[in-house]
């Protein structure tokens, strides 16, 4: 992490250029919730998950259980496996007392900070991620929490800023192990998983986005430069890597067996479960075509039928053999790269644009004074229709025997001042 920051404070001139100082709430969305309904579909348990919920069962009843303990079962296949398990063991995951709990404000006291409204606004675009049937009063109220949850953790950490995109991490917990142990669990998770998700600006979430093609180039060199050919870019996985993927899967089971694995793995490994995603996608990018519009639209509609615990061990084995710190050289030339070819695009921007006005200056300069009311941007258009409009009444009024020596007038009398200047 400490080199990290010492490259992007070495990049931080340059990438001024890139106009990084748009806030995330400045990320404009419908105000309509467009995912579609998050499926709680109940399936039936294979032998090999319930043996798996046996296994915790036994870890739970042995208080000595260590964190490395619950690491290594979140990581396993159908980690923690249901959410009754859930709500014993992620507190345990996280080395998180659930018995230690802040007196909770209410709803109306929390009504001034400068966040509460984007806030409601977010959690109103929130009803398709909460489970299906459930009574209005209960859904009130799991988003009056929802919202109180989100706001506790800004305002105790108000170097910290929200995001759109947090309510779907933070209602995830709620429903899960409720409310205070939920905001003991962002809290943590603010200040360190998601932390450089909370700043500002998108600086560093830009940054950390390129790792997703810097392990491709490592892992699957055809399809990184196919996709890079496209110029596709990041941002189809910029939803994925803020919400954990909980604002782009449709079914419940897949996300909370993300977060499982999620929790028991260091802060970027997110970006490689991305990446062996794309993989597991690499037939579907191709068949899309070398264009960067249609493998985005591909990429950011995930399929219900993927095998997320085969991405999981994909992931695993990327990160075990590519860290983050043997990345980061070529992600730094990327980066440089791509603020260069920025730096260009504008160069000629201003060129074109300064061309254009040249043109216009040159042009404007050659007009007669008497012709324009003002040489400003309509000026010229005006003049012109004015003139010809006056002529061609004029042309109607005068006598047939006078129009063909009067159109010879003007012709001579423009000719003469074309040939004086």
């Amino acid at each position: 992490m400490e080199n990290h920051n010492s490259e992007l404070s070495s990049l931080e001139e340059s990438s001024s250029i890139q106009n990084t100082e748009t806030s995330y709430k400045d990320i404009e969305e419908s105000d309509l919730d467009t995912r579609s309904e998050l499926k709680f579909d109940q399936e039936n348990e294979t032998p090999e998950e319930i043996d798996k919920k046996k296994r915790i069962e036994l870890a739970l009843s042995r208080k000595e259980s260590s964190v490395k303990t619950w690491q290594d079962l979140a990581y396993e296949r159908y980690g923690i496996v249901s959410d009754e398990l859930r709500r014993r063991a992620w507190p345990l995951l996280l080395d998180i007392d659930p018995d230690v709990t802040e007196k909770t404000p209410s709803l109306a006291d929390l009504s001034t900070h400068p966040e509460y409204d984007q806030v409601i606004l977010d959690v109103n675009r929130s009803l398709k991620r909460f489970p299906p049937g459930i009574p209005y009063e209960q859904r009130v109220a799991l988003q009056d929490q929802l919202t109180v949850l989100i706001l506790r953790v800004i305002i105790k950490y108000p170097h910290l800023r929200y995001y759109q995109g947090y309510h779907d991490v933070a209602v995830t917990f709620l429903m899960v192990v409720g409310e205070a142990v939920a905001f003991s669990i962002m809290e943590k998770l603010s200040t360190n998983h998601l932390r450089e998700c909370m700043e500002p600006t998108m600086e560093k979430t830009d940054y950390r986005l390129n790792y997703i093609y810097s392990l491709l180039r490592k892992v699957d060199k055809e399809l990184h430069d196919y996709m890079d050919s496209a110029e596709v870019g990041t941002m189809f996985a910029l939803p994925w890597y803020l919400t954990w993927f909980g604002h782009s899967l449709n079914k419940y089971k897949d996300v909370v067996r993300l977060y499982d694995f999620f929790l028991a793995s260091p802060p970027l490994m997110p970006l490689y479960v991305t990446t062996a995603l794309v993989i597991n996608r690499r037939q579907d990018v191709f068949e899309a075509g070398c264009d960067m519009a249609m493998i985005h639209v591909v990429l950011s509609q995930i399929p219900n039928n993927l095998d997320f615990e085969e991405i999981l061990i994909m992931a695993s084995k990327y990160y075990a053999k590519h860290p983050p710190e043997t990345l980061e050289a070529h992600v730094k030339q990327r980066v440089k790269k791509q603020i260069e070819r920025r730096r260009k695009d504008q160069e000629e921007m201003k060129r074109r644009m300064n061309k254009k006005n040249s043109l216009w200056v040159r042009i404007n300069k050659q007009i007669a004074p008497w012709m324009l009311i003002t040489r400003g941007k309509y000026g010229l258009l005006f003049a012109a229709a004015t003139v010809i409009i006056g002529f061609y009444a004029y042309y109607l009024n005068i006598s047939e025997s006078t129009r063909m020596p009067f159109i010879r007038y003007i012709v001579q009398y423009f000719s003469r001042k074309k040939i004086n200047t």
